[in-house]
């Protein structure tokens, strides 16, 4: 599964995900600070101008924000990498109230 999936897929008490408690950790638990700020950007943008749940893939919606953003292509290109980033789980910790998408780093 990827990030763009696993957006897709989760809401919580059926809303769409807050930014401000989606973090990118690795399977410690130790967030990445980098990727985590690009997720959050990512799903700030997508709530003002695209449409997550229609999007047929992350390619899909990286065509919407192009279409209705000023965003620059270098900025589109990362959204496309962290959204097609491939993940090994979703932790939900109803303590600290974040969910957590689990990445395998690169060896």
């Amino acid at each position: 599964m990827n990030v763009f999936t696993a957006l897709q897929m989760i809401q919580i008490d059926h809303q769409e995900l807050n930014p401000n408690i989606v973090f990118v950790t690795d399977e410690e638990g130790k967030p990445d600070n980098v990727l985590s700020g690009l997720v959050h950007d990512v799903l700030t943008n997508v709530a003002i101008f695209a449409d997550l749940h229609t999007a047929r893939d992350a390619e899909d919606l990286i065509d919407q924000l192009h279409a209705n953003t000023p965003l620059p292509d270098d900025v589109l290109d990362e959204y496309r990498k962290i959204l097609e980033q491939e993940i090994a789980g979703i932790n939900f910790s109803a303590h600290k109230q974040v969910v957590e998408l689990i990445y395998r780093p690169l060896l």
